[in-house]
């Protein structure tokens, strides 16, 4: 009998231990991020780059490329392969139609309208579109928004709510996919709605405020936690503290703490957010200031998480387990603490930092969707610069873009294509071509002719391919992603440029360390003016420049898709009808991408003094028009040029030695 209830007892106890392994552990499963992995990181480090900050994301972390499936939605009959037509979407790709929205509207409701009207989804026909989408407007309690003519029970219609719904939507939505901003997890339908950021009602059109995590923050080892108030205001404490309830009642609180009336967020580490709905703004608020939101129990499905690897920037935990919680933050390491804020800003400044990037993400989302196996894969929406910037029209493969050599641990292939504008007034840059042909990377050579001339008959014979294309008389004709451009790297050129084969090879060489950048022989750099209260930009030489003159500059052949197809046709005219700012666009473009300044290479004396003067507006000429740098500025949202103080020189360059022994001997020639 007594050995009876050993056993018994032992069986309770195992039993016991078996449901706490399985109960509790779950709960804490995405409150203790996983450790990162010991081993070497790939790629080449940012050593140029000292006042950006360093990226502790670790290889192993990276998300699986695979697409991930389109799940079922929780309840009701509607899902994508039933409720979206996309035989309608397969000839030019996604196509929106807005419906007229009645007056009044709210001003995020017209910075919306505006961002989608000007984005290249948008089309004015209903007829062309694949999708149509209805604004949903406030309205008083239990009325809903007069149903648009072309309904047809909500077929390929997408419903924008930007508000809890006050009327009965179950029986006027039919078959309509809904962007709900927070929708609460049980009205969620994965795979077919979209969940939007709550937005407050000043956030900006284009651009946005950027994030404001900075290499001086503070330490990641100094964790501060910052709880949101059912107020409006933030409380902050230490978490050496040995309990600091979710309730508001600190026990025992040996750290530091102090209230923060408003919206103003301190500098914390962590930010505490219950898991209301209404908290759902403070989301916003902790990635744009760099902190790593602690989700308690959210009861709302967290933004675009369709696409968004979410464990990467965010903590979900039980709002059951305070003391549990703050020890998982007191433990984290301090790489892991730096990768996760690292992640909020990427997040902030590439999805949710303007009401355009919010629409035109929930856009994208939708094209993927339509695409299927050809829509982005993970690691092109969670890894800079975001798949808003890396078009899967032109790939869906990262090896492919400029973007991800550095994660992939691969380097850009060993050839690069010249691409020689000829313009007014049409002379062939025989030299030129010689000159390029001669390089031991060079892969062909293609003559973009835009004069009004014939082109000459015979061309000089030359050790690669040669190739002549008919431009249109367009400076932005250079920029077209043509067929026939076969590698990664393209040498841009115009006719009057003057480069030795050492210099081609040397500049070539540097770019293949710094594939995302523009690598370039000419600067600009560009300036606020207080005089005139606006930006401008000068070819003085300086210690400082933030362009290079794609008269002669290496760069990656994506830049030339995002140039034709991401860019805003009114700056691309701007930049036809004023020459000498399609150096600014470009440059423009480039930094947005990246974040980062172009890079420089040494360019022989000789060039500078034998180069011919350009008249007013040419290529290469000193900047004549400084007001478009304003209006990219405006359209950009921001300034997102770079300044750089660095210029690359080879090994022994200028120095005392034997010219025997120097490889690129012609750069030093007078």
């Amino acid at each position: 009998m007594q050995s009876w209830r050993r056993k018994a007892l032992w069986l309770a106890l195992l039993a016991s231990w078996l449901l706490g392994l399985l109960g509790v552990f779950p709960l804490l499963r995405l409150a203790v991020p996983p450790r990162p992995r010991a081993g070497p990181s790939k790629g080449w480090p940012r050593w140029l780059d000292a006042e950006l900050l360093q990226s502790f994301s670790q290889p192993v972390e990276l998300p699986e490329d695979a697409p991930q499936p389109l799940l079922a939605p929780h309840s009701g009959s509607c899902y994508w392969g039933a409720c979206f037509d996309v035989s309608k979407c397969r000839g030019g790709g996604l196509k929106v139609f807005v419906h007229p929205a009645a007056e009044p509207i709210s001003e995020t409701q017209r910075r919306i309208l505006a961002s989608i009207e000007g984005s290249r989804y948008h089309t004015f026909s209903p007829a062309e579109a694949c999708l149509l989408l209805l604004l949903s407007l406030d309205a008083p309690a239990g009325e809903c928004s007069p149903v648009p003519p072309q309904w047809n029970g909500g077929k390929n219609h997408l419903v924008l709510r930007l508000h809890s719904a006050s009327c009965s939507w179950t029986f006027q939505l039919g078959q309509a996919m809904v962007a709900e901003v927070s929708p609460t997890v049980d009205s969620f339908r994965p795979g077919f709605d979209v969940a939007l950021p709550l937005l407050p009602e000043a956030h900006p059109l284009r651009g946005g405020a950027p994030g404001q995590l900075r290499q001086h923050s503070p330490q990641p080892r100094v964790a501060l936690l910052a709880l949101a108030e059912e107020k409006g205001g933030w409380r902050t404490a230490g978490t050496d503290s040995a309990a600091c309830l979710w309730d508001g009642h600190c026990e025992q609180d040996r750290g530091p703490e102090q209230t923060y009336p408003g919206a103003t967020l301190p500098n914390a580490t962590f930010c505490l957010i219950r898991g209301h709905r209404p908290d759902a703004l403070r989301f916003l608020q902790t990635l744009q200031a760099g902190c790593i939101p602690v989700l308690l129990s959210p009861r709302w499905e967290l933004p675009f998480s369709e696409v968004i690897d979410w464990t990467k920037a965010a903590i979900v935990a039980d709002e059951r387990l305070p003391l549990q919680v703050l020890a998982a933050l007191q433990e984290m390491p301090p790489t892991r603490v730096l990768a996760l804020r690292q992640q909020t800003q990427f997040l902030w400044d590439t999805y949710f930092s303007s009401v355009e990037k919010v629409i035109h993400t929930t856009l994208e989302i939708i094209q993927d969707r339509i695409r299927g196996v050809s829509a982005h894969p993970s690691l092109l929406w969670n890894s800079p610069p975001g798949a808003l910037l890396a078009l899967s029209t032109f790939s869906t493969s990262p090896s492919d873009f400029p973007f991800y050599h550095l994660q992939q641990g691969s380097r850009p292939a060993d050839r690069f294509s010249a691409l020689i504008w000829v313009g007014a007034p049409g002379q062939p840059p025989l030299k030129l071509i010689q000159a390029v042909a001669g390089s031991q990377h060079c892969a062909q050579i293609l003559v973009l002719w835009s004069s009004e001339k014939p082109p000459p008959p015979r061309w000089p014979d030359t050790a690669v391919p040669l190739v002549v294309i008919e431009g249109h008389r367009k400076v932005s004709d250079r920029f077209f992603p043509y067929s026939a451009i076969s590698t990664d790297a393209i040498l841009s050129l115009d006719a009057h440029s003057s480069l030795s084969t050492s210099e081609v090879d040397f500049a070539f060489v540097v770019w293949q360390s710094f594939p995302e950048r523009m690598v370039g022989f000419l600067t600009w750099s560009h300036f606020w003016d207080e005089a005139q209260n606006g930006w401008g930009y000068t070819a003085k030489r300086a210690n400082e420049f933030s362009m290079v003159l794609t008269s002669a500059a290496f760069y990656h052949r994506y830049y030339h898709t995002l140039f034709t197809y991401s860019l805003p046709k009114a700056l691309r005219t701007l930049a036809d009808e004023t020459p000498t700012c399609v150096d600014v666009l470009m440059n423009f473009l480039v930094a947005a991408v990246t974040k980062l300044p172009p890079i420089k290479v040494p360019y022989g004396k000789r060039h500078q003094e034998a180069r011919t003067p350009q008249a007013a507006g040419g290529l290469g000429a000193a900047p004549a028009d400084q007001d478009c740098i304003n209006q990219m500025a405006t359209e950009f949202g921001h300034m997102p040029l770079v300044s750089s103080r660095l210029r690359l020189d080879p090994v022994l360059f200028k120095d005392p030695v034997s010219v025997l022994r120097k490889k690129y001997r012609s750069l030093e020639k007078p």
